[in-house]
């Protein structure tokens, strides 16, 4: 696994233009090697401002879309079309302005009736199951690209501290209960997340200081989740000030101008 890398922007617009860029650019280097990337969406405030920023940048064409494969780390159990859905919120802000292959676009089932979270969480875990391949060496495939926000509370996807799904060993789990509503949720497991090359957290904000302090710092992953996941090959923390304000002592840090 990865050291942590800490990237801190001024103020969440310019995150969001820096972070929309450093996707732009990274999608490009993967294509131009010949891969098919692939890319683990996050819902959540930043989040939506980054997929903006990518769908009105300039440099939006330079990937070629129709060859990236979208996944996402976790999605709220609801109706389809529900606008508190993730998948919903990122089609409206950046997969409806951009010119996909449906094949690689991968949303969490729904709730249409047909089935309950438990059987739907089974459902993503056979559609990663079938995207895999010899070199993944797993039933996951080898994310590219994994970007997570984070909690105040220090919760990942939908991975909630000292909650049943932490213990989780498959890839995909049913969330029941959960401390922020809807209460039902279907998130990747922790097994998943440590799947991806590179792990990129997004923070914004004075509430998610200190649980991207703790995540940082010594805490372990029951209590704070996000400390629980790292890229295999990198792992980027990018930030506001405003959620960078209680890093660490001593925690190596990059500071935007």
């Amino acid at each position: 696994m990865s050291a942590p890398a800490v990237l801190v922007h001024r103020t969440a617009d310019l995150l969001a233009s820096a972070v929309a860029a450093r996707l732009l650019t990274r999608l490009v280097d993967l294509q131009s090697t010949g891969r098919v990337p692939s890319l683990v969406l996050t819902g959540g405030g930043i989040a939506d401002q980054i997929h903006r920023a990518v769908a009105t940048a300039a440099a939006r064409d330079a990937v070629d879309w129709r060859r990236v494969q979208l996944w996402w780390g976790d999605e709220r159990f609801l109706p389809p079309g529900d606008p508190d859905r993730n998948e919903v919120q990122v089609r409206e802000a950046l997969l409806d302005h951009v010119d996909l292959d449906p094949g690689r676009v991968h949303p969490m089932p729904a709730d249409d009736g047909s089935a309950d979270a438990d059987a739907a969480a089974e459902l993503y875990s056979e559609q990663l199951r079938r995207e895999t391949s010899p070199e993944d060496h797993g039933t996951v495939p080898s994310f590219d690209i994994l970007m997570l926000g984070i909690g105040p509370d220090g919760h990942v996807a939908s991975l909630f501290p000292e909650r049943p799904a932490l213990y989780e060993t498959r890839s995909v789990v049913a969330v029941h209960g959960s401390p922020k509503p809807p209460p039902t949720r279907i998130s990747l497991t922790f097994a998943s997340l440590n799947r991806a090359r590179e792990v990129w957290f997004l923070a914004s904000g004075e509430s998610k200081a200190r649980a991207v302090r703790l995540a940082l710092g010594n805490a372990g992953r029951m209590q704070i989740p996000a400390a629980g996941v790292q890229g295999s090959a990198r792992t980027l923390w990018l930030l506001d000030r405003a959620a960078a304000s209680e890093l660490p002592p001593g925690l190596s840090r990059i500071d935007s101008p």
